[in-house]
């Protein structure tokens, strides 16, 4: 059977498909239109679908609208409780209870009455517990909100979900998180990782205090009183300058929340005894607070769900209805389930573009060689990711031997200065270089403490924590990168490559070949690595 899953609610719209239980395209929206996050998440834009993700899903396996055999939409309008929220959060709820009717406009031969509303959390746990590796495992799920709470524990046995816990609105831990995100100055629900970033330069002097406003409540739970921030460090406008107050703050509400999500997961051990814990929803993207559930919880093993966030509803709400219809969902093996294209189809787009290129008998070495010297190397391979991270499709690489290339970066990027860049390492060399964090991390979900005499010959990936965001490369999976890696491990006597998103300053990662050539010529990145071909800066501006 042929599920097509639908996010659009509140940030990230993406869509997916899942057939005979197996993940067949996932996107998300913002990748076709180029507006990052695809969309604010006001409740009168909660009308706007991933009409082009959806499409192109249905495209990618062959069929049309009217070969759906349903539709999970991940959010339920009738569980909505009214709150002060007044109009707005109705019009929200309006746009909800229509959107059958918006979905079979958009994809003209779709059956409004085959779309399923399925429960925003449940859609979370789904994208975390059917495709984890297992089909027995506890689930935890922590967000901003859904229709009327901001969390889900529960646990999976064989498939088949039973939810333990569930913390109603207003307690947010991810609102909280959302709410001193803009108080620091930067943009709530698209910004929170700048937050984790700025808590490694602070010291939680605030903690105490944040342990009589944020805590578990011993039944699953959690309670979040209202915060005035402003008695900590003063609201930032939009780029003004941080300062340690602000730090602080940050390291504060980054080390509360850390408790209080070991505090959730040791009560969801105590309740199911499981070893294993599969994480969604976007709390579950802040690789800090993995790392410690990891290292100080009560499970064996943590997975986390590549896109946590709220685009992985559409994925676990096809898999939800997978499993409502007797369908055992696969194991998700990868990320790289968003667009791909052929040598020829590449090729094509550099000759309209009228751009020299070459085509090296050794990617792989040619690549090895251009870091090497250090030159900044855009790489475009494969399909592209399903989530908010790179994962060495859509990657800027670098020699990370050299410490200027942290802030070289960030200025390709337009990125502020504190924020790190990470690395990607050949799994088998990953335990020789980072500790603490798990190995296999093959989607950058956790970070790794850098090891003593690491940390000065690879100071571009080094944390000012001592910290990386590690992505482990297997050269089962990604035989291409894997050669990279060892080609400039040759080369350099370094098992490691810098690796962030192919993107510049709000904009969503480059996804087709068009996105790929317009951030080289815009970017002050010297190669191009477009599948098989290479495009050197120098060779194309004396053209």
């Amino acid at each position: 059977m042929r599920f097509l899953g639908i996010n659009a609610i509140f940030h990230d719209p993406a869509a997916a498909l899942v057939v005979d239980g197996r993940v067949v395209a996932a996107a998300e929206e913002e990748r076709f239109s180029r507006r990052k996050h695809g969309k604010r998440p006001l409740p009168f834009s909660a009308w706007e679908l991933p009409e082009q993700a959806a499409a192109w899903c249905l495209r990618e396996a062959g069929i049309g609208p009217e070969d759906v055999d349903a539709v999970a939409y991940s959010y339920d309008p009738a569980l909505v409780e009214q709150r002060p929220d007044g109009d707005w959060e109705e019009l929200r709820t309006r746009y909800a209870v229509r959107a059958p009717l918006f979905l079979s406009t958009a994809l003209p031969g779709l059956d409004a009455a085959r779309v399923r509303f399925v429960p925003h959390h449940i859609a979370h746990a789904a994208s975390a517990g059917l495709a984890s590796p297992w089909r027995d495992c506890a689930v935890l799920v922590c967000d901003g909100r859904g229709e009327n709470v901001s969390h889900l524990a529960g646990r999976y046995t064989g498939g088949e979900l039973e939810v333990l816990a569930a913390q109603p609105l207003p307690h947010s831990l991810g609102l909280m998180y959302e709410d001193v995100t803009e108080h620091l100055g930067f943009l709530r629900s698209c910004d929170e990782y700048k937050v984790m970033a700025l808590a490694s330069y602070g010291r939680p002097r605030f903690l105490e205090e944040l342990r009589e406003l944020v805590y578990a409540t011993g039944d699953g739970g959690f309670h979040v009183t209202p915060i005035e921030w402003g008695g900590y460090a003063k609201a930032l406008r939009k780029g003004e300058q941080w300062t340690d107050d602000h730090a602080d703050l940050a390291a504060s509400v980054q080390a509360r929340l850390e408790e209080v999500l070991l505090d959730l997961a040791r009560w969801l051990h105590e309740r199911t005894g499981e070893r294993r814990l599969a994480l969604a929803g976007g709390v579950a993207l802040n690789c800090v607070a993995n790392t410690r559930l990891l290292a100080e919880g009560p499970f064996d093993e943590v997975w986390v769900q590549p896109a946590a966030g709220d685009s992985g509803t559409a994925l676990g709400g096809a898999l939800h209805l997978a499993q409502v219809h007797g369908e055992p969902a696969a194991p998700m093996s990868t990320a790289a389930l968003g667009r791909g294209f052929t040598d020829e189809e590449l090729g094509a787009w550099l000759d309209v573009a009228r751009v020299p290129y070459t085509r090296p008998a050794d990617l792989a070495a040619a690549v090895a060689d251009e870091l090497a010297a250090d030159r900044l190397v855009a790489w475009f391979q494969g399909r592209s990711e399903y989530g908010p991270r790179a994962l060495g499709h859509r990657s800027l690489l670098a020699h990370p031997g050299h410490a200027a290339n942290t802030e070289r970066l960030n200025d390709v990027k337009g990125r502020e200065q504190f924020r790190p860049i990470a690395p990607m390492v050949l799994e088998d060399r990953a335990p020789a270089v980072f500790g603490r964090g798990p190995v296999p991390s093959p989607y950058m979900l956790f970070v790794h403490d850098v090891l003593p005499g690491w940390r000065e010959r690879v100071p571009a990936v080094v944390h000012v924590d001592g910290t990386a965001r590690v992505q482990t490369v297997s050269p089962a999976a990604e035989p291409l990168m894997a050669r990279v890696l060892a080609e400039f491990e040759a080369r350099t006597g370094l098992p490691v490559v810098v690796n962030t998103s192919l993107n510049t300053a709000g904009r969503p990662m480059v996804d087709d070949p068009r996105d790929a050539l317009e951030c080289f010529g815009s970017s002050p990145v010297e190669v191009l690595a477009l599948g098989p071909y290479l495009i050197r800066r120098g060779e194309v501006f004396a053209s």
